[in-house]
């Protein structure tokens, strides 16, 4: 008997529909959260034709409820960052077992083995807070590549640019992953020509700088690094997957995660269509929370399912570690 798991990592665009309502219909039953929702909403199975039918979340709900599906005890919790004073969200996970499998396997889909890199991780805030969904992603695949120079790098900005600087030296192909402002900092005290290291951003700002739209901040790191372009992650501590970018702000998502359109000034009203809206996600690795996600984010999606997040709602909270605002 399939598990979710081998259902939902193996998954075709030709099955995805019937996996979601299946999960839909699972969610429903097992998450009491969702389920009040779904039916304060008249969203009920029985309403439930297509994939647009399917209610969505609101993200916000991360914030004041423990969004699970069946009762477990959380072998792990994953809190988002945020300013003093804000409410942060807590993703409750039954185990850690279909989030590694999903990051693996997408970091496989879109840059391939992770042996062959050396990983470096800029992410000074989230170290310091520890319970980061994004810092347990990097630190496995810091592990996970097996080079003896992966790791991460808090503070000690000369340190990173000297390791930087003998990896270039090697022709040793690289991945450095930072939060925003970081990068930024980094790429100003230390500029250099980067060939053999892709530069990701996570977004995010910290309000420990001014906000930039994302080709502002890409620009000065391909100045600074003497780039072609620059790679972008877009996750959050309320999904359990994350789509890529390998230039010019356009993401792309691994098999089981999808994004739908909804009406900016209506937020049940889903656009079957290609456009902008407010984006909500289907990411069906959340199987024992909610797969069904209303973000804050504005995007564009286009006709082969790619999509750009072009800032956030008016009066939507500002998350660490959210994309960029206009």
């Amino acid at each position: 008997m399939k598990t979710w798991k081998d259902a939902i990592f193996s998954v075709d665009t030709g099955g995805f529909e019937a996996l979601a309502k299946e999960l839909f219909l699972f969610q429903y039953e097992q998450n009491a959260v969702y389920r009040n929702y779904a039916d304060a909403i008249g969203r009920r199975p029985g309403t439930i034709s297509r994939l647009e039918d399917i209610p969505f979340l609101p993200i916000r709900f991360f914030k004041t409820h423990a969004v699970t599906a069946t009762d477990f005890t959380p072998e792990i919790i994953f809190e988002s960052s945020g300013t003093t004073g804000m409410v942060n969200s807590r993703h409750l996970l039954k185990n850690d077992e279909i989030y590694i499998e999903s990051f693996m396997r997408a970091f496989r889909q879109f840059y391939g083995d992770v042996t062959t890199f050396c990983v470096l991780g800029l992410l000074p805030s989230y170290l310091e807070r520890g319970n980061s969904s994004l810092v347990f992603m990097v630190d496995h695949l810091i592990r996970e590549s097996g080079h003896p120079q992966s790791g991460f790098y808090l503070n000690d900005l000369e340190s990173l640019a000297g390791t930087l600087k003998k990896l270039e030296a090697a022709g040793q192909k690289t991945l450095l992953i930072g939060v925003t402002y970081a990068l930024l900092d980094f790429a100003e005290q230390f500029p250099m020509s980067l060939q053999h290291t892709i530069v990701m951003e996570t977004g995010g700002m910290k309000g420990r700088r001014r906000e930039l739209v994302r080709a502002e901040v890409h620009e000065r790191l391909m100045q600074e690094f003497k780039l072609t372009d620059v790679h972008s992650e877009y996750g959050m501590t309320e999904l359990l997957s994350q789509a890529y970018s390998k230039g010019k702000g356009v993401f792309n998502t691994p098999p089981w995660m999808k994004i739908v359109l909804r009406e900016e000034d209506d937020p049940l009203s889903l656009l079957n269509r290609p456009g902008r809206g407010v984006l909500n996600v289907i990411d069906l690795a959340n199987v024992y929370s909610c797969s069904f996600i209303a973000t804050d984010d504005l995007g564009l999606v286009h006709a082969n399912g790619s999509f750009e997040v072009l800032g956030r709602r008016d009066n939507s909270d500002i998350r660490g570690c959210s994309l960029l605002a206009l």
